[in-house]
């Protein structure tokens, strides 16, 4: 993660599956954003924390813009203030969840 100096994005905030859809005509609908900017990349690890898109989605990204090295680390560190988020909020299985994410940051 030392050296990452990404360019500020705006970024949808909240971009899982239960906040994406598609039209009849079949336009790709994003919904409920807690829009602000960072690293583009929040987004996409958010996108493969609580289920992800389908596969043409990332490939698609990855053509017009490739993930840089270092992401895999990166997706931890963005999606365990979502799980930690979520722990505050439901508990559970969470904390082993939270756990399990900063051991391997560690």
């Amino acid at each position: 993660m030392a050296g990452h100096e990404p360019q500020p994005s705006l970024v949808h905030g909240d971009l899982w599956s239960g906040n994406a859809a598609v039209t009849q005509q079949g336009e790709a609908v994003i919904f409920d954003p807690a829009a602000y900017f960072g690293d583009r990349e929040v987004d996409i690890a958010m996108t493969q924390l609580f289920g992800s898109f389908p596969a043409n989605f990332y490939s698609a990204y990855n053509e017009a813009f490739p993930l840089l090295a270092g992401y895999r680390q990166r997706r931890t560190l963005y999606n365990l203030y979502h799980v930690l988020n979520h722990f505050n909020l439901f508990g559970g299985g969470y904390e082993s969840q939270a756990n399990q994410m900063i051991e391997s940051l560690l």
